[in-house]
């Protein structure tokens, strides 16, 4: 609202000072600013709301050390950290970029989704929460949705000219169109890195191209089911969630920094999104928000996020990421929600296995998810939590190192 406002005032009244709203990286700081004081400021007002409507988690017993602290502590804390990002976005972004659109609808989707999990849990007292089919349901939902506008709507486009080629055809008298619609997508650390989907099909003939949505919205449904419940599986410790989330998205950030702008997309030979540059306010106000949620989520924890937040956030992370076409860097980036995957996915299916076997399940690890491992060990959270930080930053760095390293 605000960016129409100050747009208005600067071409209707030449206001000074008005015109700085027209900048990506000035409402990128003012949006991380105002998520941030939102859920430092907020935050303990909606911690005390939820205490008080005794939103309490219900701890199980796995013989974890200080487990048994953690029992009445307010969950849906997630709620702050959609409330911290959506605010700034509707005051701060373009409202109508078709990228913005989908991640506030990728936000009130997978909310609603982890809201109806954690009320279950916690006020019909059944601790499954959800049935999983209806997770998956609703994962799948929002996979066809995303996958639908970006291979369908006309505004969602890709440039891979270069700028000297661009300059040539915008001062043509006959001047070709730039954009086009594109199911390429971006191979990490190869020198020719793009690959299109519609080229799985290339045995069904010359109009094989219009059937690649058969390809692409498997796709997109896949990594969304993956990435959020890798995100559920992490938010396990305090802290532990927010803070591999905020290291994964501030980096998709730069992503979107770059793959919207012509001249640093050109400078890094990496596809030019037109629009998609929008979506570093949504990024910058989430970090914002996720950063704001540590504060009370920190060891020790005043408020989890439950799955009103974890299922959001690995969402989000996942609609940005095939957005500007970095959905193969997903398992480098988000490294730590793979690994927690993997282990609960070998641990049961070893267990099963030798089950079968010798008539007794055995286990690969101690505890599943990963960071459980760890505290059966004896490592304290707050250590495991610095550590996993630690390779997040660095699965960041090698993530970024992508762009110019082939």
């Amino acid at each position: 609202m605000l960016y129409y406002i100050f747009q208005y005032l600067d071409k209707a009244f030449d206001v000074p000072g008005a015109g700085v709203f027209q900048y990506i990286t000035f409402r990128s700081a003012l949006a991380f600013i105002m998520s941030l004081s939102i859920a430092t400021i907020y935050g303990k007002k909606i911690i005390n709301f939820l205490r008080n409507q005794q939103v309490g988690e219900t701890v199980r017993e796995l013989g974890l050390e200080g487990q048994t602290q953690k029992a009445g502590t307010p969950t849906m804390g997630g709620i702050i950290i959609i409330l911290a990002t959506l605010i700034p976005v509707f005051l701060l972004a373009k409202l109508n970029n078709i990228y913005v659109i989908l991640l506030i609808i990728t936000t009130l989707w997978m909310g609603t989704i982890g809201f109806i999990d954690d009320y279950i849990k916690i006020f019909k007292k059944d601790k499954q929460g959800l049935k999983g089919i209806f997770k998956v349901i609703g994962q799948v939902g929002l996979g066809v949705i995303v996958g639908s506008v970006l291979y369908f709507s006309p505004e969602v486009t890709v440039r891979k000219d270069t700028l000297g080629e661009r300059v040539k055809i915008e001062n043509n008298t006959n001047p070709t169109k730039l954009e086009e619609k594109s199911t390429a997508t971006t191979i990490p650390f190869l020198k020719n890195n793009e690959f299109d989907y519609a080229e799985v099909l290339s045995f069904m003939g010359d109009d094989y191209k219009n059937y690649a949505w058969l390809i692409f919205i498997p796709m997109v449904i896949l990594i969304i089911t993956a990435v959020s419940n890798g995100a559920n599986l992490t938010d396990g410790i305090d802290g532990l969630a927010a803070g591999t989330s905020a290291i994964s998205v501030l980096t998709l950030g730069l992503f979107t920094f770059v793959s919207g702008n012509i001249i640093f997309s050109d400078y890094l030979n990496i596809m030019y999104i037109p629009n998609s540059g929008e979506m570093t306010i949504y990024v910058s106000a989430f970090v914002g928000a996720l950063v704001g949620f540590l504060w009370y989520n920190a060891y020790p924890a005043s408020v989890f996020m439950g799955d009103t937040g974890s299922l959001t956030i690995g969402g989000i992370i996942a609609v940005i990421a095939i957005s500007i076409r970095k959905e193969l860097l997903i398992p480098v980036l988000c490294g730590i929600f793979l690994a927690e995957n993997l282990s609960v996915m070998i641990q049961v299916s070893y267990f099963k296995y030798t089950k079968k076997k010798y008539g007794e399940g055995r286990r690969v690890f101690l505890m599943s998810p990963l960071h459980h491992h760890y505290q059966k060990k004896g490592y304290h959270e707050s250590k495991i939590v610095t550590r996993f930080w630690i390779v997040g930053i660095l699965l960041a760095i090698f993530s970024l190192v992508s762009l110019k390293l082939r």
